[in-house]
């Protein structure tokens, strides 16, 4: 039973990293490196750098961004890169890592998909001499290295910012995330740094306010449909923390022919996102420049590696535990008036992608 266990976790395993290979080419299977077929370094004192990555997911399209920008630009700095994914199971999260610290990498870059449970890696790697990065995601109550990510509660003040612009009084719906991830927890303080005031003062109800377990636009419908039946549809707002969960929310208005009539906010831009932008769907969104975040992680891994600091680390976000050296990037909010500006201009989406629901003599000028 022991014997057929480990072969089933093996091909669990290749399943898993086969897929994750996909546009990537770094990701390391048997301590043989699928893009070469050379063997992949990662002993230490074998002078190659190893740079680990511990994925949550890669089932959104936005992470699979973040896992090849961030490769190739560790490999540009002469790095070499390790990338598991966990699809959001945490048990499978944690023997993965354990895997990369096995295998001996020089330094854990660390996508949490459960803030809480992830400290076990740090003090998993320290043990073995391994620096830690939080990236995008804070891990919670460990003596994390450092945190790279953008400024979460300006996020959600982005949001509801947004939405509050657009509609100034009535009935409003807070859909968050996962009450797992913390940047959840840190968009709804966000949001509600612009809400509660206008709640306080009388000009807006917050009716409904729920986290979607998992980040699943599934869930997100659930929550949004609930919120309908219980207020007989007067709804007048929707603050979504993310694109998945505005999806799920816009899909439940749909269904009531309110789509197009209440706005909605997301963050990501996504394409499908962006692409209800464009139709007039969902009101906005907040573009987290990707390859922003992912070069500077990927800059900090192999600084870290190399020197075992990170210069300009000079914020300070407390994870319960410590105050972590941090670096914390700008977002942007984005709606139909600067798309073309912002995620089509960085070459993030194509124009005709953006636009290809939209007739074209709606297409903004190039």
């Amino acid at each position: 039973m022991k014997k057929w266990g480990k072969k089933a976790g093996y091909g669990l395993l290749l399943v898993m990293l086969t897929a994750s290979v996909a546009g990537c080419g770094v990701v390391s299977e048997n301590n043989k490196s699928i893009e070469t077929g050379q063997p992949a370094s990662g002993k230490k004192g074998d002078g190659k750098i190893v740079i680990g990555m511990s994925m949550d997911t890669l089932k959104e399209e936005r992470w699979q961004k973040d896992r090849d920008i961030f490769s190739a630009k560790v490999q540009e700095l002469g790095g070499e890169v390790k990338v598991l994914a966990a699809n959001g199971d945490d048990a499978t999260q944690m023997s993965q890592a354990e895997q990369l610290i096995s295998q001996g990498v020089n330094v854990l870059v660390v996508i949490p998909h459960n803030a809480e449970a992830t400290a076990q890696i740090v003090e998993k790697a320290h043990k073995e001499g391994i620096k830690v990065i939080s990236y995008d995601r804070l891990i919670k109550n460990s003596d994390l290295d450092y945190y790279v990510s953008f400024d979460n509660v300006r996020v959600g003040e982005m949001q509801a910012k947004a939405i509050t612009e657009k509609v100034s009084k009535g009935n409003f719906v807070y859909i968050g995330g996962a009450d797992t991830d913390n940047n959840a927890i840190l968009f709804k303080q966000g949001a509600m740094n612009i809400l509660k005031p206008l709640q306080d003062k009388g000009d807006i109800k917050i009716v409904y306010e729920q986290f979607s377990k998992d980040w699943k636009p599934e869930e997100a419908l659930k929550n949004m449909e609930n919120a309908l039946t219980a207020n007989n549809n007067n709804i007048q707002a929707v603050v979504a923390a993310n694109d998945g969960t505005a999806g799920g929310a816009i899909q439940a208005l749909t269904a009531q022919g309110l789509v197009g009539k209440i706005p909605v906010s997301g963050q990501d831009a996504d394409l499908a996102a962006v692409q209800r932008i464009a139709e007039g769907k969902q009101t906005m969104t907040v573009y987290k420049p990707i390859k922003s975040i992912a070069t500077k992680a990927a800059e900090m891994a192999i600084s870290l590696a190399k020197s075992g600091k990170v210069e300009g680390a000079d914020k300070k976000v407390n994870n319960g535990k410590i105050d972590v050296p941090s670096i914390l990037l700008d977002p942007i909010s984005v709606d139909k008036s600067n798309l073309a500006d912002t995620v089509i201009k960085d070459g993030f989406h194509k124009l005709e992608d953006v636009y290809k629901n939209v007739p074209k003599d709606q297409w903004p000028k190039q």
